[in-house]
């Protein structure tokens, strides 16, 4: 339920239920109240009383109509009297003060309250005698006679009277009314109040640093929205302080990995400018050796350098991507001519497989693009463990990308370590100062071929090798496949290879 419609609810029910509840409970007063008051007697005489005075003058056949002398016969007196008796009640006749014929003992001010009563409605209560009566009066003065005629029935107990009536509902309205507030107050606070302060603790909870207790969807629809929202802030808020420790230990691992990667070329420099100052290379031939070497260790840190300022500038997306049609086919080749020699001098042979039906041309940044070909395949080069070493390149489609596949026959890298070796600085051989590097070549690939909107990963296949694989979205077609052999050293195109 939404709290607009709890609001109106809760506003009309405290209105409606204390006006029902008085209703019911004024019925239930007036049956009981009725019945010990014997209101019920009291009115049935009231209307016997009425009836007789329509008989007596209320239309032309009226006894009195017809013969107002009546007033004064004894005989009609006794008929009165016993239709009087039969309700309970009295009759009095009166000319002016006089008493002409009454069934009550009467006293001179009990006659003038009767005369103060006459012509006044029924029901009009009048005490005489420690007794409460209802007054009917009859005048005869429209008939040329000077009495007139009083019925008197015995009115119902001054327990049941309006004022006392007024006075119960208005106490039975009042606390119904009370009541109803406290229930739905009551409720109110249950649904609403109590969300509220649960919130209120979690976001001083959140305020002070702890993250780790969820905050439950209760109340209503606004307050469970609300609620909903302040969970996914605190799961974003411990995302990010999470991030954060991350990126602190990144920031630690990072100092620490390029102290240790710097240190091993610098400490070289250092030792070969000691030898030229010390005179340890006392010949012009051993001079110029340690002067190359010198110059090779200065070429490494310079790489290394550039590599960090490259990684952290991919990391913050600092670097836009200059990206053109290109055709991948070609692309691929350059790259493994380009290789080749390399390759050769190490004995590693390429094998070089297309398996596209078509020619396409995909979106690249082909400057960081080749550097990204280039770091995979130098890195297969650089763990390469075999005599005969054997990097291939397959190039495949799927319905909706294209595949760059660079299988080599290495040493491999552990299941366990497949994930790691995209990011900074990890390398898969313990001996770090063997392999020369940076240790941001994959992770600077991962960065390149995201950014183009790929995906890079690893297949270990265990002591025979491991292949990296860069997927890559698909551009535009153009034409049939256009096939073309590699030439040079041990760069062989196959265009039937089966792995």
């Amino acid at each position: 339920m939404n709290l607009k419609r709890r609001l109106i609810i809760a506003n009309t029910l405290t209105v409606i239920l204390p006006v029902l509840i008085t209703v019911l409970t004024s019925l239930g007063y007036i049956f009981i109240v009725g019945k010990i008051a014997n209101t019920e007697k009291s009115f049935s005489n009231t209307e016997k009383l009425a009836t007789l005075t329509f008989q007596l003058i209320g239309n032309q056949n009226g006894l009195l109509r017809q013969n107002p002398s009546l007033v004064e016969d004894p005989t009609f007196h006794s008929q009165l009297k016993e239709q009087v008796t039969n309700m309970n009640g009295e009759v009095v006749i009166l000319k002016e003060e006089k008493i002409v014929f009454s069934t009550m003992d009467l006293t001179k001010i009990d006659v003038v309250k009767l005369l103060d009563k006459q012509g006044k409605l029924l029901n009009e209560g009048l005490k005489i005698n420690e007794t409460m009566y209802n007054v009917q009066s009859v005048s005869l003065r429209d008939f040329g006679r000077g009495e007139s005629i009083f019925f008197l029935v015995p009115a119902a107990s001054e327990f049941f009277n309006l004022s006392s009536f007024l006075i119960f509902n208005g106490i039975v309205f009042l606390l119904s009314f009370l009541a109803i507030n406290f229930m739905v107050s009551y409720h109110f606070s249950q649904r609403i109040i109590l969300p509220l302060n649960n919130l209120q603790q979690a976001a001083a909870r959140i305020a002070l640093g702890n993250l780790n207790e969820e905050i439950v969807e209760e109340g209503d629809q606004e307050i469970r929205e609300l609620c909903r929202d302040m969970e996914l802030m605190r799961l974003k808020l411990k995302s990010s302080v999470h991030t954060q420790f991350k990126y602190e230990d990144n920031r630690k691992m990072l100092i620490s990995s390029i102290s240790h990667d710097l240190k091993t070329p610098v400490t070289s420099i250092k030792g070969y400018v000691e030898g030229i100052l010390d005179g340890v290379a006392n010949t012009p031939e051993k001079k110029e050796r340690y002067l190359k070497t010198i110059y090779r260790k200065a070429q490494q840190v310079d790489t290394m350098i550039d590599d960090l300022l490259l990684y952290a500038k991919l990391d913050m997306n600092q670097i836009p991507f200059n990206l053109e049609m290109t055709d991948i086919w070609e692309f691929i080749n350059d790259g493994l001519q380009e290789s080749e020699p390399e390759m050769a001098q190490d004995n590693i042979q390429l094998q070089w497989q297309n398996q596209l039906s078509s020619n396409w041309k995909i979106p690249l940044d082909r400057e960081r693009m080749m550097r990204v070909f280039m770091n995979i395949l130098d890195n297969s080069r650089k763990y390469m463990d075999k005599e005969k070493g054997k990097i291939q390149v397959t190039l495949r489609e799927t319905p909706t990308s294209i595949i760059i596949e660079i299988q080599d026959n290495g040493a491999g890298i552990p299941e366990n370590e497949l994930s790691q070796i995209f990011e900074r600085f990890y390398r898969a051989d313990t001996a770090r100062s063997e392999i020369k590097g940076s240790g941001l070549g994959l992770a600077i690939a991962k960065h390149v071929v995201e950014g183009h909107g790929g995906r890079i990963w690893a297949i270990s296949h265990k002591n025979e090798g491991t292949s990296v694989l860069i997927s890559l979205p698909k551009g535009k077609k153009e034409g049939p496949l256009n096939r073309t052999t590699g030439k040079g050293g041990s760069f062989v195109y196959e265009e039937d290879f089966d792995r």
